[in-house]
C-alpha cells in the first residue's frame, strides 16, 4: 500500500493543478504593475486636426483605480464646484490586458452615451509613469479622436 500512495498523491496533485479555473490562470499572467491608483497628469486629444493638451494638475483632478479585472475613474474640479469650472465625472467597467494591448469596456459613466463602448489602448509603464494611447470612438456622442494620457502612480 505504501508504494501506491506517492503515485496516487502525484496523480491527484496533477489533476488538481490542471483543473484550475481559466480566470484564475489568466489573472496570474496579468502584470501586477498596472494595478493600483493612478493620477492623471496630462491629456492630449487630437481630433479633426486640432490638438488639445490639458494639464490635470491645475484646475481639475482625475484618478484611475485599477484592480485585477476592473477600472474606475473619477474627475472633479478643484474649486469645489463653486464657479464656472464646476464639474464631476466618473465611470468604470471591466478591462482586458494582453502584453501592452489594454481594452476598457465602459459599463458605467456619467456621460451615459459612452456606456457600452470598448476603447482600445496601448499602454507603457516606466517606473511610476503610465502612458495610455488609443482612439476613442463613440458614435452616439459624435466623438472620434486620439487620446494620449500620462499618469503617475499614487500607490
Amino acid at each position: 500500500m505504501k508504494t501506491h500512495f506517492p503515485a496516487l498523491l502525484l496523480a491527484v496533485s496533477m489533476f488538481t493543478a490542471c483543473g484550475r479555473p481559466e480566470t484564475e490562470q489568466s489573472n496570474e499572467s496579468k502584470p501586477r504593475e498596472l494595478e493600483g491608483t493612478w493620477k492623471l497628469i496630462s491629456g492630449t486629444l487630437i481630433e479633426k486636426g486640432d490638438t488639445t493638451v490639458t494639464d490635470y494638475t491645475k484646475k481639475v483632478s482625475f484618478i484611475k483605480v485599477i484592480n485585477d479585472s476592473h477600472f474606475a475613474f473619477l474627475q472633479h474640479d478643484l474649486n469645489k464646484g463653486k464657479d464656472s469650472t464646476a464639474s464631476f465625472s466618473a465611470g468604470g467597467g471591466a478591462y482586458t490586458l494582453k502584453d501592452s494591448a489594454y481594452t476598457e469596456k465602459l459599463e458605467y459613466c456619467t456621460a451615459r452615451e459612452w456606456e457600452g463602448n470598448e476603447f482600445h489602448f496601448t499602454i507603457s509603464i516606466q517606473n511610476d509613469t503610465l502612458v495610455q494611447r488609443g482612439v476613442e470612438k463613440v458614435e452616439a456622442a459624435g466623438v472620434e479622436r486620439l487620446n494620449i494620457e500620462k499618469y503617475v502612480r499614487v500607490n
